[in-house]
């Protein structure tokens, strides 16, 4: 879950973040480095770098980016806060649904694991299962590995797994392209130089990504910022050609596609978190900053089926955690629990299904490729 936290800062050329907490100085020379970098980068490149290359290189510089380097992410004291880290409520649905592969031996492999929380709460549940992380940052590695270690750490996607594939708040974290929408014509917005800062700019939006989003584009009002996913359908093409038999599970927030090219959605869903505030700022602080976007999760089905993936089940997380068994399973949750344990238990469920919350905004796509009954 990405938190709004206490409002909504907007970004203005003329005045930074004031009202927000400032780094200290090894963050802030942290952020000048990565910065620096950036900037190098877009020189070299002729004046300006796809907002997709902008994203790789904030998010997974090695020793820089913020997947890649040592600062609190999640909880209280980091930029924002996921499902497990608020309590096993997910976990413990999601461990039913996962009960038809228990006997696929190679397991669970959970995609970009964060620090291990989500693998520590399914384990407890389901002992039995054998669980591997794939991630590309090794510092979350080391946590999850703190968190869960009699988990495998693979490398790279195995030739022909026979389990689960499992990715949690992943796809939003893919490199995605920024595009901007005049009336007339579709434009990739790009990064650029503006003294020691970062500027946008525009160039003609490639052909094959126009074609996908004109029909949209026609209904939109001028201006219309949104994003397009080129990288999360390749992601989920390996996937499918790693995943051997067994089932594919994405939870992320994101819309179907024709609510998320809606001609009201005009900004689209690009958003920077930052000690959990969030801006439309994706310049502020590199490095210290999630940068994300909301995931076409219709995009992803019409991709799925193309790949010979079958569609299990679809909807809100609010509807998977009821259809998943949420009320058999909450005298489990609740015993053994304090008043302010239930407390904490209920306001879980609470920011689980409102739809205020994350029961409507999140989404849940089960896919299974060849199961055997």
């Amino acid at each position: 879950m990405r938190d709004t936290g206490p409002g909504f800062v907007t970004h203005s050329p003329d005045r930074r973040k004031f009202s927000l907490p400032p780094p200290d100085l090894e963050a802030a020379a942290h952020s000048a480095a990565l910065r620096g970098r950036i900037l190098a980068r877009i020189a070299a490149a002729g004046g300006s770098i796809s907002f997709a290359d902008y994203l790789e290189a904030v998010l997974y510089t090695p020793g820089l980016g913020y997947y890649m380097a040592g600062q609190r992410r999640f909880g209280p004291d980091g930029d924002f806060v996921t499902a497990p880290e608020m309590g096993p409520v997910l976990a413990t649905v999601l461990a039913r649904w996962l009960e038809d592969y228990r006997n696929l031996g190679d397991g669970i492999l959970e995609f970009g694991g964060g620090s291990g929380a989500l693998a520590r709460q399914l384990r407890a549940i389901l002992p039995s299962t054998p669980y591997a992380f794939l991630d590309r940052s090794a510092d979350l590695v080391a946590q999850q590995a703190k968190a869960l270690p009699e988990g495998r750490v693979l490398q790279d996607l195995p030739e022909a797994w026979r389990g689960v594939f499992l990715a949690h708040e992943v796809l939003d974290a893919l490199p995605f392209l920024a595009v901007e929408w005049d009336g007339e014509r579709l434009w990739e917005r790009r990064v650029a130089m503006q003294g020691d800062d970062f500027c946008w700019t525009l160039a003609p939006l490639a052909a094959e990504h126009a074609a996908t989003l004109r029909p949209y584009a026609e209904h939109w009002p001028a201006p219309y910022q949104t994003e397009i996913r080129p990288l999360a359908e390749a992601w989920l093409a390996a996937a499918a050609a790693s995943l051997a038999e067994g089932a594919l599970v994405l939870i992320d927030y994101g819309q179907e596609s024709s609510e998320y090219y809606h001609p009201q959605r005009r900004q689209g869903s690009l958003r920077a978190y930052y000690r959990h505030r969030v801006l439309d700022d994706p310049f502020f602080l590199p490095g210290l900053c999630d940068l994300t976007a909301h995931v076409d999760f219709g995009a992803l089905r019409r991709a799925a089926a193309r790949l010979g993936l079958r569609e299990r089940w679809y909807g809100p997380l609010a509807r998977f955690l009821v259809e998943g068994g949420l009320a058999e399973l909450y005298p489990g949750l609740a015993a053994g629990r304090d008043g302010r344990g239930l407390l904490a238990l209920n306001n879980e469920i609470k920011r689980l299904t409102l739809p205020q919350e994350m029961g409507e905004s999140f989404k849940v796509l089960l896919l299974e490729k060849t199961l055997l009954k």
